[in-house]
């Protein structure tokens, strides 16, 4: 196969991979209740819960939410300093990227007009208020047929790809073993990582967006490139299943 007929669709998480901490974590631990927090994301954690009700729980710890106050900690957010050279990589080689995040758009969005990076289309939860200022999460992109992700980025991937593209998931939390399945190439970091070693699935550990960056340039770069065949199998069930 040509180099340059081939189609990459790449699928990046946002929170501990774009961002160089998980800040959906760091924002209730600061803003709402530490340890109901950190009970709620152990319980999420061991499946005891969903990652809706993970959600809603961990909105009903934050009491008196000061906006102002909220954007000054993003503030304090940083993002891998090797994703800016990583996006541009992206512009210069035409590939298509998704940023598909179990977050929530309210602080992603956020992040990314500060660092210039809103143009990457985003699927994420969406957060709202009430009209006591209580934050509530909402979630446009559940999947009724699984609960494991409050957005389902299966479907996104499924939705954004066809059989003639190759793609490409890069993360590192447990909210990335569901996409991770379903894609050709994954790079994996973190909890990721361990995922894809006991259920034996081919990955590239990487640190950074610079590694990513080398690894998908040799990809590239090949004469011939194969699926992963597993990820056909279970796009191709998705895809009978309508």
């Amino acid at each position: 196969m040509n180099s340059t007929k081939r189609n990459f669709k790449l699928f990046i998480d946002f929170d501990g991979t774009i961002t160089n901490v998980d800040v959906g974590e760091a924002m209730f631990l600061k803003f709402g209740d530490p340890e109901e927090s950190n009970n709620i994301i152990d319980r999420w954690i061991k499946k005891e819960i969903t990652s809706v009700q993970t959600w809603q729980l961990l909105c009903k710890t934050v009491e008196n939410f000061d906006a102002e106050i909220f954007d000054e900690f993003l503030s304090t957010i940083s993002v891998d300093y090797s994703f800016f050279e990583f996006d541009e990589f992206c512009n210069v080689n035409n590939l298509d990227r998704w940023i598909l995040s179990d977050g929530l758009d309210y602080y992603i969005e956020r992040i990314l007009s500060a660092n210039n990076l809103r143009h990457i289309p985003l699927y994420s939860n969406k957060l709202g208020f009430d009209e006591h200022n209580n934050l509530v999460p909402e979630f446009p992109y559940t999947d009724e047929e699984c609960r494991q992700c409050a957005n389902c980025k299966r479907n996104h991937i499924i939705n954004n790809s066809s059989d003639t593209d190759f793609t490409v998931y890069i993360g590192d939390g447990y909210s990335d073993t569901c996409p991770a399945q379903y894609c050709d190439f994954v790079f994996a970091k973190n909890s990721l990582l361990k995922y894809c070693e006991v259920n034996r699935i081919t990955y590239f550990p990487f640190n950074n967006f610079s590694d990513v960056q080398k690894k998908l340039k040799e990809l590239m770069n090949k004469k011939r490139l194969k699926k992963r065949h597993q990820a056909e199998l279970k796009r191709k069930q998705v895809y009978l299943q309508g």
